[in-house]
């Protein structure tokens, strides 16, 4: 007779199998078919309740309330995202970053992001730009490790993961942060990014009292590509919108062009970033091309 054990955390998961971490033991476990019936699927970073069989066999049984999900790559109950954006070589580029930081506020997620190759160039305007939108914004590079104590601090105690595309240094970052791990320093850096991304399946690291989450192909272009906002809800995803939004002349106002719009006085009167305003214009008219029934 099955027996149902403490809650658990999916530390991993690959072709069908799911690794629960309890405060017993690692289990190795297979999903119930009902989920599959249900349209629901285990995923990295859920907590769920399994039971054991006579043979020593798991089964996930249920996936306990998620506070946040990103569908691809599929992780569950992330309480911070690290935007790694290289300062120079390539250059940033501030839409991406900000249509992910909107990804996350979205989500409940904490956006942080992190400027490398600080020692290639200034990178005093951008931090200023996110400084005024109240998104936690460092400076870090891999040649000083200026900033390293504050990133391990921020990992301290919280699931996290990183994102960030090809060149930005992300691999570098994280060889950097993670020194001590010795020999698993090269797997973890192969499986976060470094090269040819090997890995096929998603994976929690513990880190420094947290976990890091290790996912086959974690880019922006991932976040952009499945993670669609709904227009009305855009504006809430710019912090720095929220004491002028509801005080605009008109109900409904998509703070683009609108007279008496209290978000474009606020542009103009340097209280908002211009390129800020200008991510959020875009991503407002992008969701707002897309057809309803798309």
């Amino acid at each position: 007779m099955d027996k149902i054990l403490t809650t658990g955390l999916i530390v991993k998961a690959i072709s069908g199998f799911y690794y629960v971490e309890t405060a017993e033991m690692l289990y190795e476990c297979k999903a119930r078919g009902s989920f599959r019936k249900k349209g629901l699927s285990p995923c990295v970073g859920d907590r769920v309740n399994i039971s054991l069989s006579d043979d020593g066999k798991g089964t996930v049984e249920e996936i306990l309330s998620r506070k946040n999900h990103i569908i691809r790559p599929p992780l569950a109950n992330l309480d911070r995202l690290f935007i790694v954006s290289s300062v120079a070589e390539p250059l940033p580029n501030t839409v991406i970053i900000d249509k992910i930081t909107a990804v996350a506020i979205s989500k409940g997620i904490e956006p942080i992001i992190i400027f490398t190759k600080s020692d290639l160039a200034e990178c005093d305007e951008l931090m200023g730009i996110y400084e005024k939108s109240g998104i936690t914004a460092l400076s870090y590079s891999v040649k000083t490790s200026e900033g390293k104590d504050r990133i391990i601090s921020l990992l301290e105690n919280k699931i996290s993961a990183f994102t960030g595309n090809t060149g930005v240094g992300k691999s570098s970052l994280l060889n950097s942060l993670f020194p001590e791990l010795d020999i698993a320093t090269g797997e973890i850096s192969r499986k976060l990014g470094r090269g040819r991304h090997t890995t096929r399946h998603s994976e929690l690291y513990k880190i420094h009292g947290g976990y890091v989450a290790d996912t086959p192909g974690f880019s922006t272009v991932d976040i952009e590509r499945y993670e669609i906002i709904e227009l009305e809800k855009i504006q809430l995803c710019f912090p720095e919108f929220e004491e002028y939004i509801y005080d605009c002349k008109f109900t409904g106002c998509s703070h683009t062009v609108e007279k008496g719009c209290a978000v474009l006085q606020a542009l103009a009167d340097g209280k908002i970033s211009k390129s800020r305003h200008e991510s959020y214009k875009y991503m407002y008219n992008e969701v707002k091309a897309i057809p309803k029934w798309g």
